[in-house]
């Protein structure tokens, strides 16, 4: 889908995403833009058996913009369902190589149809596999490529923080990689990964 006929265009191609520290029932995660403007509040329902994430343009959780549902209850090379809140329609999905990301996270993004059309791997070779199993290293941040038809077009980073999780996310300009399914991603990123 062109990002030109998304409901999301004004969202821009370089964001900050941060995970609440502490939040009631349920995670919290906020995406600002570069100048520190508040996108997106999302809201990760506590205690659902399946997945569901809900994507708002506000804080009040009024104006809901995306949600993503789980596919099935396990997350271990789960499926997750991205939808425009608007229309009810699929924009696509993002499903975790649960076997890969034993050792590296590793997320294959699919269109609407489901056909496989990007990836967001996890940077860093060996080091990446040892850091899940030495406990110390996992204060180290990390780095994820985002591909897009096979070229790379965007870096999330993990900031050093070990009071909270963040990650500075850079999408290149000039692709018509759809915006929604890169926020879908970096929520994902925070949701599942950042347990």
């Amino acid at each position: 889908m062109n990002a030109s006929a998304t409901a999301l265009v004004p969202v821009q191609r370089q964001f900050v995403a941060k995970k609440a520290l502490f939040s009631f029932l349920g995670n919290t995660f906020r995406l600002y833009d570069t100048a520190g403007n508040l996108q997106f509040f999302i809201k990760q329902k506590a205690f659902k058996l399946k997945e569901e994430i809900n994507i708002f343009g506000d804080e009040k959780q009024t104006d809901k913009k995306m949600v993503i549902k789980a596919r099935s209850i396990s997350d271990f090379s789960g499926g997750y369902d991205i939808i425009d809140a608007a229309t009810d329609t699929p924009i696509g999905a993002g499903q975790r190589n649960g076997m890969k990301s034993m050792f590296k996270d590793e997320w294959n993004i699919l269109d609407a149809d489901g056909a496989e059309i990007g990836k967001v791997v996890e940077l860093g070779g060996a080091f990446a596999v040892i850091r899940r199993f030495i406990k110390l290293l996992q204060w180290i941040p990390q780095k994820y490529e985002v591909t897009y038809m096979g070229e790379p077009i965007g870096l999330i980073k993990q900031r050093f923080n070990p009071f909270g999780l963040a990650y500075d996310v850079d999408f290149k300009d000039g692709t018509d990689f759809d915006p929604r399914l890169g926020v879908g991603m970096v929520v994902l990123l925070l949701a599942i990964e950042g347990k």
